[in-house]
């Protein structure tokens, strides 16, 4: 195995990683949307030293019950926001509902002096971002977007190798995102007690036009455009936030998607097979390159998660808890003969050109340049997730910036919304990724 490691020649790098809290002082935080994204959000944030929950709210009945088993019969409940929004005990609070409400409640909640965490996507349409980010300057609180791979120590590195030009001028990024169950294409276990009197449904639908009761709209909201994103929003954000943390982006200015519905029939309103292209034009940060994007539900991987990129020199490919940079360097001489035309010349010229060619390159530049890969492995005890809480509730102890702030969640949101409008308007969507505006052209 020795020998073997050195054939391949592979440098092993793996950064120690050592967690850094701070605990000055106490945070109190309350939680809007109990659901799976909230409740592993209240777990990690109370990891982080100082943070107490002290209130916690949701629509549907059974979350609160759930909530106060788990958190104490003293923790304040309620279905409505407003009363948590309203006390001034609360120093902060992690919005985790269905993505129509995130815009809502997150310039209600900075207006009101709370500090923001937000779920992803940061809004559910496009026109509502600019407000949001808008209403963060002006309320002078912390807002950080929950895409935790922002926090990332395996995206760190390839950010560093990136900008060390490891695999030269980046032309390409392939992203995938696969999925092949049920709970994965968001069929999620339904309380037996599921009814309009478990269910604040007027509250779920307020300011839209009138729903009937739907049990599948309310626990299976990723499902329907009228409360979800889709895939686009809910998966397609992940990949180009790490491709933004990578490349140091903002984003690109051509965007199309195209997609089906081939599998998950369950009255949703959003294909559960999605393939994006978006253009990224070249900039003081990087080259211009194309980035692809799949999510398919019904993969027979059986479900993966990788993010390819692409230069002239070689490839980083992220995937699992690590990273591999493998390189490919062409030679400074062309090449002759193999796949050529060289041999449907006469015999002599063959000979002519061949000798000419060995005279004008040398064996060096007529050979590639041999480079070993490079692996790297984040440390076992690293949570990207709870480095995302932290770096949050350390923020709104010094007021130092966020990994990730209403800019950069806009950033990383629009263009994927813009994927769910170009794949049911059958069009390419222009977006200026500088003024953060969709473009007529």
């Amino acid at each position: 195995m020795a020998s073997l490691a050195a054939e391949e020649k592979i440098e092993e790098r793996i950064i120690q990683y050592q967690k850094h809290i701070s605990s000055n002082d106490k945070i109190n935080v309350a939680v809007i949307g109990m659901g799976i994204m909230g409740n592993n959000n209240v777990n990690t944030a109370l990891k982080v030293p100082g943070v107490q929950l002290v209130a916690a709210c949701d629509l549907y009945s059974g979350r609160l019950e759930r909530a106060k088993e788990l958190h104490g019969n003293d923790l304040f409940v309620t279905n409505d926001y407003r009363k948590i929004l309203d006390r001034k005990d609360i120093d902060a609070v992690i919005i985790a509902t269905s993505d129509q409400w995130h815009a809502r409640i997150t310039k209600e909640a900075l207006q009101k002096g709370k500090h923001v965490y937000c779920e992803k996507p940061m809004v559910h349409f496009i026109n509502e971002g600019l407000g949001v980010i808008a209403a963060q300057k002006v309320s002078n609180k912390i807002m950080q977007v929950g895409s935790q791979r922002v926090s990332s120590l395996v995206y760190a590195k390839a950010h560093e190798l990136y900008k060390s030009g490891e695999i030269g001028k980046l032309n390409m990024v392939n992203a995938i995102y696969d999925r092949q169950d049920a709970l994965g294409a968001w069929e999620y276990t339904m309380p037996p007690d599921a009814s309009p009197e478990t269910v604040d449904w007027d509250r779920y639908i307020a300011g839209m036009s009138k729903i009937p009761y739907d049990p599948k709209k309310f626990f299976w909201w990723r499902n329907y455009r009228e409360f979800g994103t889709g895939v686009a929003g809910d998966l397609f954000v992940h990949l180009l936030s790490g491709t933004h943390v990578i490349t140091d982006s903002k984003g690109p200015n051509a965007i199309f998607a195209s997609g089906q519905l081939c599998y998950w029939k369950d009255g949703r309103n959003v294909p559960d097979v999605m393939t994006g292209i978006m253009q990224y034009p070249e900039t003081p940060e990087h080259s211009p390159f194309q980035l692809t994007l799949q999510v398919n539900f019904v993969s027979g991987t059986g479900g993966s998660e990788m993010i390819q990129f692409v230069g002239d020199e070689g490839t980083i490919n992220i995937g699992g808890e690590g990273l591999t940079v493998h390189h490919s360097i062409m030679p400074k001489a062309p090449g002759i003969g193999g796949w050529d035309a060289l041999e449907t010349y006469p015999k002599a010229m063959q000979e002519t050109l061949v000798q000419q060619y060995n005279k004008k390159y040398s064996p060096e530049q007529q050979n590639r340049i041999i480079k070993p890969d490079i692996v790297y492995k984040q440390p076992k005890d690293f949570d990207e997730h709870l480095e995302h809480h932290t770096n949050f509730f350390d923020s709104v102890r010094t007021g130092k910036p966020v990994v990730e702030d209403a800019v950069f969640g806009f950033r990383a949101a629009a263009p994927c919304l813009a994927c769910n409008e170009s794949y049911f308007k059958k069009k390419i969507i222009y977006w200026d990724p500088e003024q953060m505006k969709v473009k007529e052209s």
